[in-house]
């Protein structure tokens, strides 16, 4: 038992040490998790001989990771990736494999060896992949997006090549490895499909899918309910795992990807009243076994053999990561992938897969790959995934950077209409003003400095224009001269300012709408001249506080005049706020004087808000006596 203590402290130790120290060096928790494998195994030797049994219970991680993915994809949405799921992902399986194959083939391997080599690498590492897009906020990018469909695709196709790599068996492996026989059918004991003919097989597959989809839709509600109605918390955590072991078990015993059936299980309880429950529970458990997975992949880095042919190593495993990384790009170019979302996704796919480790030794157990090939290829799948996030360190300072200088450099569009209304800034802010005037028949024209943003609303037929709203011919070309409005929604604080004193300067009789950020961006706007300016948090919040009183009891039209008290008081006040700020000390427009006025102000809104309870009491009380 104090065996497993030392381990366990050695390997929580090194994440403790590593993982931050990466994290503040910019290189990202997973090359923490590696570097720190690679510390206490090849290089001190703390650890080693167990890596591959917990390697195993920690590819646990990838099931439960892919269980809260699952959970975060409706079953419509998953049905709006069809297309990228079956033709990106399918195509990327198909051509790598295919690719891979040839170039194994040419190498001097047999032509079943090379098709069970091009498979094995035609994967990526899931864990890697996803761990790093969450990290780095590129989920909901559209490289990241199309990353997330392709690696769904691949996890699909493990079946299919788990049921294809024992037809390639080598008769000369078959016959030089008789005395494993007994171990193939230990595992086959553990079977429900062994041994049954391809249609009962199917059926059983079919069964035990619809059963998830079952369970998951109709039973797991009063499960849960009845779990929950004890008050233990331990209790739905124990749930939680049960479900996801369950499911997991039930998907290995008939053949199937553990990760494939509790993804389609998070699927399923998608729309679950429990669904935020659950992601909290496994979140802790899901993270604790990726970082165990990959400080293994570091710790089982066997640097004999590495040293020994580190050429070899290292020409295969840049040879792997340049093909997938070629058909990659091709297929980014295929679908419409630009920019830096191309590169994106090229790069974050071309390792190879935590189940390359998988398909490796049921591939040595089945005698389709030669046991010192397959020392060899689990280096190279080693290597790839250790060199990943490098390839994202790569494009988040050197590619991403570029695209974006080229986006700032991109040539502003030629403005071909004037407008009734200009509005500078096609925001979460200005977008919302926009659809109000257009759909009341008003002709707007929109500028934005964010090219991507100009672009994103084209694709939802929002006619806008790529340019600086700051610029004096740009608001030429687009009437500023016969406009009645100017709309000032830019997100920069600096440059609203600077465009409502410009454009009060030069064109006067224009009236200018601004947006303010905060009290001191609205004071600004107004001196710079602003006709109306409306804080962007102001009557959301007052609004969200009128909510907060009702649900504590005040009744709806109490809690609306206590918000009108508080909005008519502010205001009565906001000409001497204002006009105090604006003759404050230099430098120091919040000074003694306004903050005095300022806490004045508060205590006359309390005022308010008591005259406005009396005067309610006493209606009450007429009303009583009436």
């Amino acid at each position: 038992m104090t065996g497993y203590f030392i381990q366990a402290f050695i390997y929580l130790a090194a994440a403790v040490v590593m993982v931050p120290l990466a994290k503040r060096l910019g290189l990202g928790s997973v090359l923490g998790y590696l570097i720190a494998g690679v510390l206490i195994g090849p290089v001190a030797g703390m650890v080693g001989k167990e890596t591959a049994t917990i390697q195993h219970f920690a590819e646990f991680g990838v099931v439960m990771m892919l269980f809260l993915v699952g959970l975060e994809l409706h079953p419509q949405m998953l049905w709006q990736m069809r297309h990228r799921l079956l033709g990106l992902g399918g195509l990327q399986v198909v051509m790598s494999a295919l690719l891979l194959a040839l170039i194994a083939w040419l190498l001097g391997q047999p032509v079943s060896v090379a098709l069970a080599i091009g498979l094995v690498f035609s994967l990526s590492s899931t864990a890697i992949v996803l761990q790093t897009l969450n990290e780095k906020g590129l989920t909901k990018t559209e490289g990241g997006q199309n990353a997330f469909s392709v690696l769904l695709m691949q996890d699909i196709a493990v079946i299919p090549i788990l049921a294809f790599i024992p037809m390639l068996a080598l008769p000369e492996l078959v016959e030089a490895a008789r005395d494993m026989q007994t171990t193939a059918q230990h595992h086959e004991s553990l079977s429900l499909v062994a041994g049954l003919p391809t249609w009962a097989y199917a059926g059983v597959i079919f069964a035990s899918i619809a059963g998830v989809v079952v369970i998951g839709h109709y039973l797991s509600r009063p499960l849960f309910h009845y779990v929950a109605n004890s008050g233990l918390r331990e209790i739905f955590v124990a749930t939680a795992l049960l479900l996801v072991i369950g499911i997991a078990t039930l998907m290995s015993l008939v053949g199937l990807s553990p990760a494939l059936g509790t993804f389609l299980a998070g699927v399923v309880l998608a729309n679950s009243e429990f669904r935020h429950e659950l992601e909290s529970n496994i979140e802790p458990f899901k993270g604790l076994l990726l970082g165990l997975f990959f400080i293994t992949v570091g710790a089982g880095i066997n640097f004999t053999i590495l040293s020994e042919q580190v050429l070899l190593i290292l020409a295969l495993t840049l040879t792997v990561m340049l093909v997938k990384a070629a058909v990659l790009w091709g297929l980014a170019m295929l679908f419409k992938i630009r920019n830096s979302d191309r590169w994106l996704f090229a790069l974050s796919l071309s390792q190879a897969g935590e189940f390359g480790f998988v398909l490796l030794s049921y591939a040595l157990q089945n005698h389709v790959i030669p046991p010192e090939t397959v020392s060899l290829l689990q280096l190279v799948v080693a290597l790839s995934m250790f060199l990943t996030p490098t390839l994202f360190i790569l494009y988040d300072k050197v590619i991403l950077p570029r695209y974006q200088h080229t986006s700032n450099q991109q040539a502003f569009d030629d403005i071909d209409e004037q407008g009734q209304v200009i509005i500078a800034g096609i925001g979460r802010f200005g977008q919302i003003v926009n659809r109000l005037l257009i759909a009341n028949g008003v002709h707007t024209v929109v500028m934005d400095l964010d090219a991507t943003q100009v672009e994103s609303m084209r694709r939802i037929q929002v006619k806008a224009y790529f340019g600086d709203a700051t610029r004096p011919e740009l608001l030429h070309t687009g009437g500023i001269e016969q406009a009645a409005l100017l709309v000032v929604a830019i997100d920069d604080r600096e440059s609203a300012k600077a465009l409502v004193h410009a454009v009060k300067q030069s064109h006067p009789g224009v009236k200018v709408l601004a947006r303010a950020f905060d009290r001191g961006h609205h004071y600004e706007l107004k001196h710079a001249g602003a006709d109306v300016i409306v804080s962007e948090t102001y009557h959301s919040a007052l609004h969200l506080g009128a909510q907060a009183l009702t649900c504590l009891g005040f009744a709806p039209e109490v809690a609306e005049q206590k918000k009108r008290a508080f909005r008519e008081t502010e205001k009565a006040a906001s000409e001497q706020l204002y006009d105090t700020w604006q003759h404050g000390s230099e430098g120091q427009q919040y000074d003694h004087d306004y903050r005095k006025l300022f806490i004045q102000t508060e205590e006359a809104i309390r005022a308010a808000m008591q005259a406005d309870k009396t005067g309610e009491q006493s209606r009450d009380d007429a009303t009583k006596q009436g």
